[in-house]
């Protein structure tokens, strides 16, 4: 499962990684047109479906997108959908039209990825009729901003920004009227993986600093100081792409350690075999028979080096720690 560190590239290991960002999205393209899960935006960011994925890739997308997506909608609906979303590292996600479609808008959605994502984001959503129907449709204001670096409206921001620089992606999010006073959930999908562990504790640190009432969900790799863990590492450095914070990825304490080190009151995690098992099984058995899988050894060694991990500060008392699967 591909992932892509969401700053600007600046030299050749950088710009390896982020290449991985079609990796995600193609990967996506392919699931869903085997009918894992529904979505009706992912063709507008890629092309075709491209080459055949492994029946391990897709179920492990499957589990990845249902379990974020699964505490994703507990906040928004515990907070009544009066809350905010940032999006960080979002690449070509097409969560916010998912949750216009299912009536689940937050108050705001923020993006932030580097530059070339951005840009290319804006363009889709700018020449693709379905993508920017949504965002006219929650917008009401004369203020609609749209270049080709920011794209910013009554409900979606999109900027670029660095994450490694705390101060100046806060400095950017309140520039497009981000509420620092609202219940706000923060979402990274292997991004963290990929800074030091120096740069994501400053990130969750000012996340926690900043925002009282909040949901941080962070999806990346687990247990990888096994052979397997080894070899992904290995793999993802033959194509020049630097795993920086695997040291955090060392088991599932230790990334919940992080977010409790850096001022979040309740973090839980759990690998994504488990996730899988607990997901609706009717669900879990209609993808089982969309394609025959032979190894399902290599699909248990697969989900348990992944994992979700979420933490919480809940100074306004929603039961925020309560969110679970």
């Amino acid at each position: 499962m591909a992932a892509r560190p969401p700053f600007a590239a600046t030299d050749a290991a950088d710009e390896a990684v982020r290449a991985t960002c079609d990796d995600a999205t193609t990967c996506k393209r392919f699931a869903t047109s085997k009918g894992y899960w529904k979505d009706s935006y992912v063709q507008y960011f890629v092309r075709s479906v491209g080459e055949r994925k492994a029946p391990e890739i897709n179920r492990g997308y499957y589990a990845r997108v249902r379990g974020v997506n699964h505490l994703l909608d507990a906040f928004i609906r515990r907070t009544e959908c009066n809350c905010q979303i940032i999006n960080l590292g979002a690449g070509l996600d097409t969560t916010f039209w998912r949750l216009k479609d299912e009536n689940l808008m937050p108050r705001k959605y923020f993006e932030v990825d580097f530059p070339t994502v951005v840009a290319r984001k804006i363009h889709n959503i700018k020449t693709k009729p379905p993508l920017s129907k949504a965002l006219i449709e929650t917008h009401t204001t004369d203020s609609l901003l749209l270049d080709a670096q920011s794209l910013d409206s009554d409900r979606f921001c999109i900027i670029s920004a660095d994450l490694r620089d705390s101060s100046s992606l806060d400095e950017k999010l309140k520039k497009f009227q981000l509420n620092t006073e609202i219940p706000t959930l923060l979402l990274s999908e292997c991004v963290l993986v990929y800074m030091t562990p120096g740069q994501s504790s400053n990130l969750l640190h000012w996340a926690a600093e900043t925002f009282h009432t909040a949901m941080f969900i962070n999806y990346e790799q687990v247990n990888m100081m096994d052979r397997f863990g080894q070899v992904m590492v290995e793999n993802l450095q033959h194509r020049q792409c630097n795993l920086a914070g695997v040291e955090a990825c060392k088991s599932l304490d230790t990334q919940k350690e992080r977010f409790l080190r850096t001022g979040w009151e309740h973090a839980d995690a759990l690998d994504m075999m488990t996730v899988y098992s607990v997901l609706p099984q009717d669900d879990v058995a209609r993808i089982e028979r969309l394609e025959f899988l032979d190894e399902k050894e290599l699909l248990q060694q697969l989900l348990q080096h992944y994992c979700i991990c979420w933490a919480t500060r809940d100074k306004l008392k929603l039961g925020l720690s309560q969110l679970a699967f």
